[in-house]
Order: structure tokens, then C-alpha cells, then sequence
């Protein structure tokens, strides 16, 4: 589409909820006969609203040899319909003082705007003329197709740990869809015709299978009456089934070095298959949550006062986890070695460390600690209108309810010790995970650029 900037939403997704005691947000839902569920959260501090559009399709679900569609469409959905000319969405926006843009991930695609509240009509107009009105012609098709392909060399191509990244997910997941990357694999994205974007989107693009977020200064009433208003005469269709095939069970552990003149400074990361909401048992991606806070969370956790303060082997380390996936999700354990220190020897130094807490388990105060610090960090998200409408927009589109999101502190103070060390243990199995070991060219000087970011929801605009 117009912007191309990827939005960091894993971490902040990993977090999303409340407890209903503490409500630090109201929340109230409601579904059109037609079956869009639309989702109101007032907010009156300022005149504001954000409005969202989020859809239960994503590059999990292209059809094989098709990798990039929902991407691709994700960009078409601004080529115009029979009421707004190609390339006018965005300038009406901006003409009523907001701004827009959109995403894809795996398993969700999202619209948004931010206007001033007295736009709200304007922005659902607009959402539900493009919801089933979209008109697309090789005229704007095939130039788009350009634009992706080069935002791909740009973003993926140029960088050594966009590339790696690549390779890794392609390691870890052997059967789930999760394997190619949602901006596609360029081979692919090269065949991708007009007849298969409108196929996709008739497929996929229904009110029955859409949820509308309003954020900020609205009534649930006003929301209401617009929603039937514009998205009520859309008719709903069947879309199809949606569903994440098994993963067999691994039997080997695989290890993937590069080198690129690109990259500034080395690091090491080992990643496992792990539980997300959606796939997990009761309560255990809430307690791999903890368990990541503690060992490798902040500063102050177990991993990095070994690897970096205590050894000094480290500019940084830590763990990153994103269990909002429809799937399986994945757990990692990184470090970024400082010069002149081998792989071999952060391997050592972390493989020991996590033999360590396997071993002899958390502690209860650790454990309160971290639920403590996740708790305010969750807080601390829920602090912008549309920090909260993607948080509960993305929870619902990926398979999980307003509920799980409002109930989700009650449900991570409700972990216990137990439960926190047998996640752990469950998960962290060295003879079946991915190590990854990213290095420098030889005579290479590029300055550091600090820790690689971690993995988040791979969200690409």
C-alpha cells in the first residue's frame, strides 16, 4: 500500500488482556445480523477515534504456490471501488486531517484510520464500500505486483536478518503453514494475476468473517447505528473452514550459520516449538509467558545478569515469545556475542544457564515478580486508543475472544510454580530445536546496531 513500515505488535500482543476486576478499559461487543461482530471501546480523553477493520485471513491461509496473496490484496484494497477512484482513499483520509494504513500477518489481515470523532461515519463509509466493493483490473493490478516484489528486495533481500529470519521459521515449522513468509517467496509472488487476488478476496472478504474495533471518543449507540447503516445491507457468504495442520513430531536438531557482509555483529539464537493460546493446554502459554519474563525478560533476568553482566560474553540477551498465533508459536533464546568471542562460547555459557533452571526450577519470587512486571507492562499498552483496538482486534481475529483478552491477567495471576517449570521443561528440548548463528563477513566493520529485534507476528504493510 502507500506506507511500508512493519509494526512491532508481537511483544505487545503477547500481553494483551485485564483483569475484569481491575478493567482498565471498557469494552462492549455486539453482531450485525449479517455477522460482523463490531467491538466498542470507548475512550473520551481526547476528540479521537480510531477505527479498525480486521479480517480472519492470512498468508496461513493462501493456497499452496500462491505465497504473498493476502499481502498483495492487503495493497489492492486501496486500487478503489465503483464510489472512491484508485489511489483516493488515503487522500480522503488525509483531506479530514487522519491517517491510515494497513498490515498482514499470518493469521489475520488489518485496516485502520485515525480521525478526529466527528469522522467516524466518513471512516466506516469507507471500510464497508471496500469490504465488498473493491474493483481491480490488471491497470492496477500488475503495477502493484511491482510494488510488493520490490518492497520485498527492499525489506526481506537488503537484510541479513530478515533473510535468516526466513530460513529459521522455514526449519522450525515442517508442516504448518508458518514456514513461508507472509510477504511471500518472490518465485511466487512473480505469478500472482489479477484473477487470483479477486478470487482470494471473494473468498475470504465478508462481513461474516470481519470484526469492526472502534476505539476512543464514541458511543457503543452511535457505533451501532452506523454499523447497520453501512456494513448492515452487506450479505454474509460462507468462507471456509480455517485450520492450522498438525505438526509431526521432530526428531532432530538443526543448526543454520551465515554470513553476510551486511551484518554489523554476531548473534546466536535457538528457537522451540512452543504453545500459543489457541494450541496450548489450560494455562501453559500463560505460563511460558512467566517463565520467558524470568529467564530472559529484562535486564535483571537470569539469563542476561549470567551472559552479559556477570561473563561479559554479551552486549545483550533475553527470550522472546509471541503466543497469540492460530498454530504452534515459538519460543527463542538469543544472544548477541560481543567481538571476538566465538559462538561456541555463548552456545556453552546459555546451554548451561538453561540446563540450570530446568534443573532446579523457578523460584516463587520470581514468580510473583514477573507477574508483577507483566501485569504493568500490560497496563502500560493499553495506554493508546489504538495500542487497545489492535490488541483486542488481533486476539479475535486470530481465533481467541473479547473475554480471553479481559480475563487475562486473572489468568496469568492464576499460574502457578508448578505449572510455570513443567512449561518450561515441556518446551525447551535442545535435541529437537533450531540454533541459529548469524555472523559478520571477514574484515567486516559495520557498526553494531545492537541486539537483532526479536521476533514478533511478522506483520508486513
Amino acid at each position: 500500500m502507500l506506507k511500508h513500515a512493519a509494526f512491532a505488535l508481537g511483544a505487545a500482543l503477547a500481553l494483551a488482556g485485564t483483569a475484569e476486576a481491575a478493567a482498565p478499559f471498557p469494552a462492549e461487543t455486539f453482531t450485525l445480523d449479517n455477522g460482523l461482530q463490531v467491538v466498542v471501546l470507548p475512550n473520551h480523553r481526547a476528540p479521537i477515534v480510531s477505527t479498525m477493520v480486521w479480517y480472519k485471513v492470512g498468508a496461513a491461509d493462501e493456497v499452496a504456490g500462491k505465497s504473498g496473496l493476502a499481502h498483495f490484496l492487503e495493497h489492492l484494497m486501496f486500487k478503489g471501488t465503483k464510489t472512491v477512484p484508485p489511489g483516493e482513499f488515503a487522500k480522503i483520509v488525509a483531506a479530514n486531517g487522519g491517517n491510515d494504513n494497513a498490515f498482514t500477518t499470518q493469521d489475520y489481515t488489518g485496516y485502520f484510520e485515525n480521525l478526529a470523532a466527528d469522522r467516524l461515519e466518513l471512516a466506516i463509509k469507507l471500510e464497508a464500500d471496500r469490504m465488498t466493493g473493491l474493483v481491480l483490473t490488471d491497470a492496477v493490478v500488475l503495477p502493484e505486483r511491482e510494488v510488493i516484489l520490490e518492497e520485498r528486495r527492499t525489506r526481506i533481500d537488503n537484510s541479513a536478518l530478515a533473510l535468516f529470519e526466513e530460513q529459521i521459521d522455514a526449519a522450525l515449522y515442517l508442516n504448518q503453514p508458518y514456514h513461508k513468509p507472509t510477504i511471500g517467496w518472490e518465485s511466487e509472488m512473480n505469478g500472482l494475476t489479477t484473477d487470483d487476488a479477486l478470487a482470494f478476496y471473494r473468498r475470504w472478504y465478508a462481513p461474516n468473517n470481519a470484526v469492526l474495533v472502534i476505539a476512543g471518543d464514541a458511543e457503543t449507540s452511535r457505533v451501532r447505528e452506523l454499523a447497520e447503516k453501512y456494513f448492515g445491507p452487506l450479505q454474509r457468504h460462507d468462507v471456509p473452514a480455517r485450520f492450522r495442520v498438525a505438526e509431526p513430531p521432530k526428531v532432530a536438531a538443526i543448526t543454520l550459520s551465515m554470513t553476510s557482509p551486511r551484518v554489523g555483529s554476531a548473534s546466536w539464537s535457538r528457537t522451540y516449538l512452543a504453545p500459543s493460546y489457541n494450541s496450548g493446554k489450560g494455562r501453559e502459554a500463560y505460563a511460558l509467558q512467566l517463565f520467558g519474563e524470568i529467564f530472559g525478560g529484562n535486564a535483571t533476568s537470569r539469563l542476561y545478569r549470567a551472559v552479559v553482566l556477570d561473563k561479559g560474553l554479551a552486549y545483550g540477551a533475553g527470550t522472546e515469545y509471541s503466543p497469540q498465533l492460530m498454530g504452534l508459536a515459538s519460543f527463542t533464546v538469543y544472544a548477541q556475542p560481543k567481538t571476538g568471542i566465538a559462538a561456541a562460547d555463548i552456545d556453552a555459557a546459555v546451554t548451561a544457564q538453561v540446563r540450570q533452571v530446568l534443573k532446579d526450577g523457578v523460584t516463587g519470587a520470581e514468580l510473583d515478580g514477573a507477574k508483577r512486571r507483566l501485569q504493568a507492562n500490560m497496563i502500560y499498552n493499553f495506554d493508546s486508543l489504538s495500542g487497545t483496538a489492535r490488541l483486542v482486534g488481533a486476539a479475535i481475529a486470530s481465533g481467541r475472544t473479547l473475554d480471553d483478552v479481559l480475563e487475562w491477567s486473572d489468568r496469568i495471576q492464576a499460574v502457578t510454580l508448578d505449572e510455570v517449570n513443567a512449561a518450561a521443561r515441556n518446551v525447551i528440548h535442545d535435541d529437537v530445536a533450531v540454533t541459529g548463528i548469524l555472523l559478520p563477513a571477514p574484515g567486516t566493520h559495520a557498526p553494531s546496531a545492537g541486539l537483532p529485534p526479536v521476533r514478533s507476528d511478522g506483520a508486513v504493510q
